[in-house]
């Protein structure tokens, strides 16, 4: 069973304060909470979906492998789940997960997940929203990849970041390039040529920092679309 401390951690989540006390409590008794140190493999794909997992602090990679490739599916950032709806299924993982930094994620056994499902209906609500949510970001993902170039998805990309962290001509990038141009559906080799692009658009790259010199200019460039760049839709 988690410490208290803990235990208040989760009830705090968006997934759980909605919970009857009784099946909030009878969760807890079989959830732990653990640190992971930076690449360590959580979830591979193909295999049972045996916990949910939630990110509480740090970051997670989803990546995917096939015909010996490989490539980032998505970035989970807290506080949220993956991968939920092979947990809600019973089905195995569709893909595979590992630290990008040093996290701690709650884990809880799906088959105690699905029981509390069928009688607690504040929990259902809040797992409809959740998967809702993650439904959404493959929307907009999908959007990103297909309707825009190379160049203007790694724009956009920056723009985000650069409004996250505090929008003041400054943003870091927090993960390799070779993850960041799968994850823009690029090879590093055009994430390489596409900064390159952006030099003119006020943008200047010194290993993991990045200079926005001119933001409305790189926005002209990009043309962000809040139907697939503001979290908050």
């Amino acid at each position: 069973m988690l410490r208290i401390d803990d235990q208040n951690l989760a009830r705090s989540l968006r997934l759980f304060a909605g919970m009857d006390d009784g099946n909030f409590d009878d969760l807890m008794r079989v959830a732990y909470l653990q640190t992971f140190p930076p690449q360590i493999q959580l979830i591979t794909e193909g295999e049972p979906a045996d916990f949910l997992h939630i990110v509480v602090e740090g970051s997670v990679e989803l990546f995917a492998r096939s015909n010996d490739r490989e490539t980032t599916m998505a970035l989970v950032h807290p506080v949220s789940t993956f991968i939920l709806a092979a947990v809600l299924k019973d089905a195995v993982y569709l893909m595979s997960a590992r630290t990008l930094e040093k996290s701690r994620i709650l884990l809880i056994p799906a088959e105690n997940i699905r029981s509390v499902m069928e009688r607690d209906p504040g929990f259902d609500k809040a797992i409809i929203s959740e998967l809702a949510t993650c439904y959404r970001g493959v929307i907009k993902a999908q959007k990103d990849l297909k309707l825009r170039s190379g160049v203007e998805r790694l724009a956009n990309y920056l723009l985000r970041q650069h409004a996250r962290q505090g929008g003041n001509g400054q943003l870091k990038l927090h993960i390799e390039k070779r993850i960041l141009a799968a994850r823009l559906g690029m090879t590093p080799e055009n994430l390489s040529r596409a900064f390159g692009t952006l030099k003119p658009y006020g943008v200047a790259v010194n290993g993991s920092n990045v200079q926005l010199t001119s933001p409305t200019d790189l926005a002209a460039l990009a043309k962000p679309n809040p139907l697939i760049d503001d979290p908050a839709i």
